[in-house]
């Protein structure tokens, strides 16, 4: 039978307690009063029944915590399961507890987080509690505390198992404004004549040239107007976007508020780009919580997008390089790339940031939080590709 209140020691533990019961024995057997002694040897061998019953019951218990997922976004919520055997023949008392870990919270029907339960001989008992994800971060959940003993109540031993479950919540998904990016074209604009031809994309026909090579020849266009007709290609569009997080101002201006906006921003538009199909690669400087590479090549598919939001979700507000030295390292930027650099505001870093793209060929968008004066803006080149934190947002219609 499954109980919430908690459950306490009985007061035959207490030493004082155990002294004044061999006062009293010692006064049961000099003044030859048997029903006391009868009744305190009664109790005595109880206790030590209950004794070797609470410690042969400790070893008796296993448990295995589980998660039905273990990465999700703010406001989603997660099951925690914990499973409880008694493997020996012996029954046992059982109390389980779990700590709320923070930016974690109990759902009501959850409360208390303190569950016990009486278990006979080879039983097993599941709790479950339903938590919810405030903000994101990496969060340990668990392990659960044990507390088992007799059933009179007597004597009862406390363990906690070793490890923990990590569940990483990715920052929260908002509606953005579209952000324009440039264009990189492997073969040239569509519609110019381009000495090297993409036969994936196909913009018409038009009458055969002999000069041209004969693999080109459209045969059912040619068919159709009875005469021989080409294909007219269009040139291949290599769209690859990097995401580029600069944490070093935000540690600066201890900017917390706006780095967590900044990497909601940054998570919304992973999505995005993502569903358009376009290959993303993430870098920063940030270090992460857990430690793991915070430079993510450009590339595709689904779990690339994972891993791009599981390191938005570790990261944090300290700076482990500079962000020019981290891509000078292990960044290899190809032509093609299209880059979006996330800061907290105009200052030299950006201008080096400018610098080390335009050597590569690669035009980036700045966005930043604080929206710089007009001289500011002025002073750097950048004044046409700079967009505000805010000018992104679509404010009034965030979801999670």
């Amino acid at each position: 039978m499954e109980e919430n209140e908690k459950r306490e020691a009985s007061v035959f533990v207490i030493p004082l307690i155990q002294f004044f019961m061999g006062c009293f024995l010692f006064a049961a057997l000099l003044h030859t009063q048997k029903v006391l002694f009868v009744t305190i040897v009664l109790i005595l061998g109880l206790m030590t029944i209950a004794k070797v019953w609470s410690r042969l019951g400790s070893s008796a218990v296993t448990c295995l915590s589980t998660v039905d997922k273990d990465r999700l976004f703010p406001g989603e919520q997660i099951t925690l399961e914990c499973r409880a055997e008694n493997v020996k023949f012996l029954p046992v008392w059982l109390q389980v507890g779990i700590d709320s870990a923070a930016g974690m919270v109990f759902l009501p029907e959850s409360i208390p987080p303190v569950r016990q339960s009486g278990l006979l001989g080879y039983q097993g008992v599941r709790f479950k509690w339903m938590m919810t994800a405030l903000k994101r971060g990496v969060y340990q959940v668990g392990p659960p505390y044990l507390r088992t003993g007799d059933f009179f109540g007597f004597f009862l031993k406390e363990r906690k198992d070793a490890g923990t479950l990590d569940v990483i919540v990715y920052p929260r998904l908002i509606p953005l404004r579209p952000l324009s990016l440039p264009r990189q074209d492997f073969f040239g604009v569509p519609g110019t004549e381009s000495p090297v031809r993409d036969p994936a994309y196909i913009l018409g026909t038009r009458d055969y040239q002999h000069n041209q090579s004969a693999r080109h020849i459209h045969w059912k266009a040619s068919a159709r107007h009875n005469r021989l007709q080409e294909k007219i290609f269009e040139p291949t569009v290599q769209e690859k976007v990097l995401l580029v997080l600069d944490v070093d101002q935000f540690a600066t201006e201890e900017a917390g508020d706006e780095f967590e906006r900044t990497l909601e921003v940054m998570a919304s538009l992973a999505v995005q780009l993502d569903q358009k199909g376009y290959p993303l690669g993430l870098a920063t400087n940030g270090v992460l919580t857990g430690g793991g590479p915070s430079l993510l090549p450009v590339a595709g598919g689904p779990l690339h997008l994972s891993a791009i939001l599981e390191i938005l979700a570790r990261v944090r507000m300290t700076r482990s390089d500079a962000l020019i030295n981290l891509l000078q390292k292990g960044m290899q930027l190809s032509w093609g790339i299209s880059c979006v650099h996330f800061s907290c505001q105009l200052d030299a870093s950006t201008r080096m940031a400018e610098n080390y793209f335009s050597i590569r060929r690669t035009l980036p968008r700045f966005v930043i939080c604080r929206n710089p004066s007009n001289e500011l803006r002025d002073e750097h080149s950048i004044q046409n590709r700079i967009y505000c934190l805010d000018e992104l947002r679509i404010e009034g219609m965030e979801e999670s």
